[in-house]
C-alpha cells in the first residue's frame, strides 16, 4: 500500500544516501533534466528532490553564493512527487487539473520570510527559498 512520498536518491548522482531534501512547487519540474515527458500541471502537492552529502555542499554554496540553480542538472526521474490519478479514459469524464495557485502562494510567502530573516534560518531553508524564488514567476502588479 502506498503511504506517501518515497525517499529518492540524490537527484544529481543517484547516491541512495541523502542528507538534504528540498520541497519545491510543481512548476520546478519544467526546469529539471529529462522533464519533457512529465505533465507538471498534473502534479498534486510539492516536488521533493534529495542531495547526497558531497553534492549538497556544492549545491548550497552555488545557490547561496552565486545565485545559480541546480535544477537543470537534477534528473526528474529521481524526484518525488504525486501525479493526479488518470481515470478520464475509464470514466469517460474529464477531471479538473490541480490548482497550483495556493501552494505557489504559500511557498512564495514562506520563501520571502526566510530571505528577509537570513540569520535566523538554517542553510537548507535558505537554499530552498532561493530556488523557489527563481522558479516561481513574479506576481503581476495591478496596473490601474
Amino acid at each position: 500500500m502506498y503511504t506517501g512520498k518515497t525517499e529518492q536518491p540524490c537527484c544529481l548522482c543517484d547516491d541512495p544516501e541523502t542528507v538534504a531534501r528540498l520541497d519545491l512547487p510543481p512548476r520546478a519540474i519544467r526546469r529539471m533534466k529529462h522533464a519533457d515527458a512529465i505533465a507538471w500541471q498534473d502534479v498534486v502537492g510539492e516536488v521533493s528532490i534529495h542531495f547526497c552529502a558531497d553534492d549538497w555542499e556544492l549545491v548550497s554554496e552555488l545557490v547561496l553564493e552565486t545565485g545559480m540553480s541546480p535544477l537543470g542538472r537534477c534528473n526528474v526521474a529521481r524526484a518525488s512527487f504525486d501525479l493526479r490519478e488518470d481515470f478520464e479514459a475509464m470514466l469517460s469524464r474529464t477531471r479538473e487539473v490541480p490548482d497550483h495557485a495556493p501552494i505557489e502562494r504559500r511557498m512564495r510567502a514562506e520563501s520571502e520570510a526566510v530571505l528577509e530573516e537570513v540569520g535566523t534560518h538554517e542553510r537548507r531553508a535558505r537554499v530552498e527559498a532561493r530556488i523557489i524564488e527563481r522558479v516561481l514567476p513574479r506576481p503581476q502588479r495591478d496596473r490601474r
